[in-house]
């Protein structure tokens, strides 16, 4: 009997395990985790779960009743060490060995390191333990100062906020929140959207270091300003968590590198799903990688199809997906965005809180979007990117399922 193993419990790895069951998948499935935890869901970590409106099994993937009924073998809280290439084997942390036909690589990312190392009351948020401590933290009260201005930073602001925490700061050293995907007039909108909700915002500003005073710390800013802190959260991006198969054989750049497939260079039975891949992109022709929810779902149901049915392997070729939820407000981003790309801004029925930023490529082709509680909208967006499309034809086609 033939045995895949899975290395990572996130959503990517729970998915792949369940999508090569429903393939029709007959050997052993084995799903390790490093975390003692039942495999969850990460993005209620900066929303609900923080907030404490969400408990731990409204976020759990996948439990043990589950896991059994569909034959899947969990292996919780031993991290995987290094994979042998010549043997099929991946090593793990208790000294045991787990023998593999085929080998499936989802162990995701991790923070950034905060720069100015890990003095009590310093946060980073990306596993369920994390969150409990930030959650303690936020409820002793106090000023709260978050580094980051990217998609779980500004979540983090938002619910704390929401959750009746007064004094909040968002510093980033972009002059907008979202920078990276948005370009400065759209990404206005969103610091308003913070500015309006009482959150103090320092875009445009450098930290340049987190000191310990009389029991709390100071945010220092350069220019010499100073924010005094009861918490501080360090959101600044994350690395791929590749470092434990570095030295096998496999090819390792910024993720596991691997072909339109995701199968990883040199080696017909190793897959990479989720934030740890990185893979030629069809369409972009180039590799690539992404840390987004979506992405992961699509990437396990793509690995798990390639497994079972080896001689009509699908490339993996997804269109770019990723949403954030601040204030009520859902924001949705499809397919390129920000940049130097053209743009046009389209109201929704509520101007004030709908409307959708449509992008374009100097060719006139439409080439993403930006959604702000407009859900029809983005399906249109979504679907227009299969196929080229003219910007003016989606934002006909937006225009007059408004009028609907």
């Amino acid at each position: 009997m033939s045995t895949a193993v899975i290395v990572g419990t996130s959503i990517g790895g729970v998915r792949t395990a369940r999508a090569l069951r429903s393939a029709g998948y007959a050997g052993e499935i084995v799903l390790v985790g490093a975390e003692d935890h039942l495999p969850y869901d990460r993005p209620p970590l900066s929303k609900d779960f923080l907030a404490g409106t969400a408990t731990r099994e409204d976020l759990t993937l996948l439990d043990r009743d589950a896991a059994d009924a569909a034959g899947i073998r969990l292996e919780l809280g031993t991290p995987a060490t290094a994979v042998d290439l010549a043997g099929s084997a991946v090593d793990l942390a208790d000294g045991r060995r787990l023998e593999f036909d085929e080998l499936v690589i989802a162990t995701g990312a991790r923070p950034r390191p905060s720069p100015w190392g890990a003095p009590r009351g310093l946060h980073v948020l990306r596993t369920l333990d994390d969150a409990l401590a930030l959650r303690e933290d936020l409820g002793r009260g106090g000023p709260l100062v978050v580094i980051g201005a990217g998609f779980v930073g500004a979540e983090i602001a938002a619910t704390a906020t929401t959750s009746g925490l007064a004094d909040v700061t968002l510093v980033d050293p972009m002059p907008v929140p979202l920078g990276r995907v948005l370009n400065l007039a759209v990404a206005e909108r969103f610091v308003r959207l913070h500015a309006d909700r009482g959150v103090a915002t320092r875009f445009g500003t450098a930290v340049t270091g987190v000191e310990v005073v009389d029991g709390g710390l100071v945010v220092m800013l350069e220019g010499g300003t100073s924010l005094p802190a009861a918490t501080v959260v360090v959101g600044i991006g994350a690395v791929p968590n590749d470092g434990w198969v570095r030295g096998s054989g496999l090819t390792v750049a910024d993720g596991i590198v691997c072909d339109q497939y995701c199968r990883a260079e040199g080696a017909a039975n190793i897959y990479a799903v989720g934030d740890v891949a990185r893979w030629f992109h069809p369409r972009h022709r180039r590799l690539v990688r992404a840390e987004h929810w979506t992405n992961a779902v699509e990437q396990a149901g793509c690995v798990a199809h390639n497994i079972t049915h080896p001689n009509d392997p699908r490339a993996h070729a997804p269109i770019e997906y990723a949403w954030t939820d601040q204030y009520g407000w859902q924001i949705q981003l499809v397919g390129r965005t920000g940049g130097s790309l053209d743009h046009v801004t389209l109201a929704g029925a509520d101007p004030d809180r709908s409307f959708a930023v449509l992008y374009a490529h100097s060719t006139g082709e439409f080439a993403g979007a930006v959604t702000v509680n407009w859900p029809r909208a983005v399906i249109t967006c979504r679907r227009a990117l299969r196929t080229p499309a003219p910007l003016d034809t989606v934002r006909e086609n937006i225009t007059a399922a408004r009028r609907r």
